[in-house]
């Protein structure tokens, strides 16, 4: 049965308790089964090109981006609450091709460490884009965006620049329609393991650059495949922080300003002479020319590190807790880009191409997400064609107060290239989340029980469940932005 397309405002949840992900003959399966049914509560299915066959017109070009952060958790779990899972990628991909599309391809651009070609053998993408590529001519293949990598990981290891040719992106420049310009202040913008005066070079104030793949500006529809986690710097990883991944040089994306909060930065709360000093050596360390040079400054950083935690202080470094006023507006100014941007890196009145969210929370990340996530089964899948709303019922399904969380309040917020026409109490929910109607969800969100969430330690303010707890685990001052 078919029905109108749902308004953007809506959400759609559809629910299977129990979901694994480990058996390869079942689940992608029963991954192509819950996607027809999000496409029914959502009104996306035709009869007769699919799941999604009412948002691709016949010959569309479409861009699928999961979320393809990193091949390992950095904590002591898996990837299943790490990376948007395989199934889920190749069952939006045949649904996209499906529905009559001219093109579709698959990118993202992980942390510079990540080692793509693992990361993709996890589930067997590699050898499945074999197999597409050899039978269906409009399937493009799979994409790593980077133009830098690490080739081992580390920090302070060897780098691989300019890996693919500036050609193949396109330079957007907000200049003071940046939502970064109210903040902006020369040479405070931070991202972790990159040099400041390489992010001095692409934003200043009046000047904001990103470099965003041009396989991604072609496309008429970009299926945005996020994984639902918590977020040490932006509180939650969703469809709005996903777009991280449409740029090529991490050194576009400021993460935090240097300094405390009482400083006039937001790296931190407060005003620590100690973490000054330990953010000082974490310039050091991404602006040493060589990596013995590096080494040593990130063996600085770490003992300056376990001072502070000795101390008691158990707040990280670089932008790591609910007073990160950047992070949320370089992600919606990639969003404002991915909606309203143009091949020749101008900016239309109206949108340019239209995005779909498709989230698996099937098995969720909580605690000091992104990288060291813990996993929690939620056998939950969402759509939305709004990466706000989707975000605002996120927000409220992992436990935090979304108006509490920059990133999600600021969505609905008046700008130029606005990405909502709408307030964040028009979302509503279709579908059902089990234990009781889905409007709860936004209604009371104590209503929504997820037993033994855990957050990052910066965030636990957001959170409105009684059963909070943070984080407590040990992690790097210099773990890879996300």
């Amino acid at each position: 049965m078919t029905h109108a397309v749902a308004p953007d405002h809506a959400v759609g949840i559809v629910r299977r308790e129990g979901y694994r992900y480990d058996d390869p003959d079942a689940a992608p399966v029963r991954m192509r089964a819950l996607l027809a049914e999000l496409g029914d509560v959502m009104g996306w299915a035709t009869p007769d090109r699919g799941p999604l066959g009412a948002l691709i017109a016949p010959g569309a070009k479409v861009l699928v981006k999961p979320n393809w952060v990193l091949h390992r958790n950095l904590g002591d779990y898996g990837t299943d609450e790490l990376i948007t899972n395989a199934s889920l990628v190749k069952s939006v991909a045949e649904a996209a091709l499906q529905a009559g599309a001219g093109r579709v391809a698959i990118g993202d651009s992980p942390v510079q460490g990540c080692d793509f070609e693992t990361m993709l053998e996890l589930g067997q993408l590699r050898a499945w884009e074999r197999e597409m590529l050899a039978r269906e001519k409009r399937f493009a293949g799979l994409f790593d965006f980077r133009r830098t990598t690490l080739q081992d990981g580390r920090a302070g290891g060897e780098l691989a620049r300019e890996r693919f040719a500036l050609e193949q992106y396109v330079l957007f420049d907000l200049g003071e329609a940046s939502l970064l310009e109210p903040i902006t202040r020369p040479g405070a913008f931070r991202v972790t393991m990159y040099p400041p005066d390489l992010m001095a070079r692409t934003h200043a104030p009046g000047k904001h650059q990103f470099l965003v793949a041009k396989e991604v500006i072609d496309a008429d529809v970009v299926l945005n495949l996020p994984k639902l986690k918590t977020h040490k710097k932006a509180g939650i990883t969703l469809a709005l922080k996903n777009l991280i991944g449409i740029n090529g040089n991490k050194e576009f994306l400021p993460h935090h300003r240097v300094g405390g909060s009482e400083m006039g930065g937001d790296c931190y709360p407060g005003g620590s002479r100690l973490k000054r000093v330990l953010e000082w050596s974490l310039d050091q360390q991404n602006s040493a020319s060589s990596q013995r040079m590096s080494f040593a400054w990130s063996q600085a950083a770490r003992v300056l590190d376990g001072i502070a935690r000795r101390r008691g202080d158990r707040m990280e470094v670089e932008g790591s807790w609910s007073g990160n006023d950047t992070i949320w507006r370089t992600c919606l100014d990639l969003n404002r880009v991915l909606l309203y941007g143009r091949a020749d890196a101008s900016m239309a009145q109206t949108r340019q191409r239209r995005v779909v969210n498709i989230v698996d929370a099937l098995i969720a990340g909580h605690g000091n997400g992104p990288l060291s996530p813990e996993p929690i089964p939620m056998g939950l899948l969402l759509g939305s064609t709004s990466s706000a709303a989707m975000d605002w019922v996120g927000a409220m399904l992992l436990g935090y107060a979304p108006e509490r969380i920059p990133i999600t309040r600021g969505a609905f917020e008046d700008f130029p290239f606005a990405l909502t026409s709408f307030r964040s109490d028009d979302v509503t929910v279709l579908g059902d989340i089990g234990n009781g109607a889905a409007h709860q969800v936004l209604t009371n969100s104590a209503n929504w029980t997820v037993p033994q969430l855990r957050y990052p330690i910066g965030w636990l303010d957001a959170v409105v469940l009684k059963s909070a707890t943070a984080a407590t685990s040990e992690f790097s001052t210099h773990e890879p932005s996300a």
